[in-house]
């Protein structure tokens, strides 16, 4: 049987790939993507999950868009690191991983799906890691690209999944600490994951 990959809280990171301000308006299904991201992040907070950003060229793409909620994240946003590198797995981000042995599973999310995303999710899988890609979580300025990707990482060992899915994975039981939290957020993001699956996920074959 082939090996099963679970979330653990203690063994991921979160990985937010180059949401810049010059893409803004290029990319399909920004505002949808937003919502995802956000939701993610308050994932992050409430199970303590370590939260890796990356932004290419800011010079001249910019700063991660600011309705990305990253303040919020507080000592466990690790960093964010300017790259002219496609793939997330800069030397600074090796270092980070490498400093954090316990790692087991990368949860991805980020643009664009078929460039940095893609090449991201294959170094990480290369080098041992459990990539968990959220499909609603990722997207394009050519939408038409991103079920390819998508199915691009799934045949090199990736996993692909959605927020809610990866959340509940995540938080495993309703009886440990900070369930209460958690449902709650779930609660209060009913409408947005409705929203941002019918945007996201509504073509999103895997091949």
């Amino acid at each position: 049987m082939p090996a099963v990959s679970k979330l653990v809280p203690e063994e991921t990171v979160f990985f937010l790939c180059d949401v810049q301000t010059r893409f803004k308006n290029l990319i399909f299904g920004i505002d949808e993507l937003v919502l995802t991201i956000n939701k993610m992040l308050k994932i992050a907070k409430v199970l303590e999950i370590p939260v890796v950003v990356t932004e290419q060229n800011p010079k001249g793409l910019g700063n991660t868009i600011p309705e990305i909620d990253l303040p919020s994240l507080g000592p466990l946003l690790v960093a964010t690191i300017a790259k002219g590198l496609f793939s997330m797995m800069t030397p600074e981000v090796k270092a980070i991983l490498h400093q954090r042995p316990q790692i087991k599973s990368v949860v991805l999310f980020g643009i664009e799906s078929q460039v940095c995303v893609l090449q991201s999710a294959l170094d990480l899988i290369e080098a041992g890691y459990n990539v968990h890609l959220i499909a609603d979580g990722v997207s394009s300025s050519n939408k038409e690209e991103i079920p390819f990707a998508l199915a691009r990482i799934r045949q090199s060992g990736g996993y692909i999944t959605t927020s809610e899915s990866a959340a509940f994975q995540l938080q495993r039981d309703a009886g440990l600490p900070g369930f209460k939290l958690f449902s709650n957020i779930m609660k209060e993001e009913k409408d947005s994951t409705v929203r941002t699956s019918q945007k996201m996920l509504q073509h999103r074959s895997f091949l």
